[in-house]
């Protein structure tokens, strides 16, 4: 795993590869709410629900009442991030990073 972010950063994408691999899932997530509070998710594939890892992990943090994040990570082997994910970050935070990482961990770039 790569070893130039933060090292609370690694942590989140430590948990986003876990939840990614144990699910079987295309993407896992995790982010950290202004407390601290890490919330991880995969990819939700239901006939009547679709969600991104993201935005499973940011619902997860918002009905846990979370007010506000501090950065989010995605583990993904697909390209840039979708914009639904993107904005259901932004609506909690305006500048929070959100890390992109592969499957092996290395961060492939930095939304800000």
């Amino acid at each position: 795993m790569t070893t130039d972010i933060d090292p609370e950063d690694a942590k989140l994408v430590t948990l986003a590869r876990s939840v990614r691999a144990r699910n079987g899932a295309a993407e896992g997530a995790a982010v950290r709410d202004l407390d601290g509070r890490t919330y991880n998710a995969s990819t939700v594939s239901l006939p009547s629900l679709q969600l991104t890892a993201l935005q499973a992990a940011v619902a997860a943090a918002v009905s846990s009442g979370a007010e506000g994040l501090e950065a989010a990570v995605v583990v993904t082997d697909a390209g840039a991030l979708d914009e639904g994910s993107v904005s259901v970050v932004r609506d909690l935070a305006a500048t929070a990073p959100i890390i992109r990482a592969t499957s092996a961990g290395e961060v492939a770039d930095v939304v800000r």
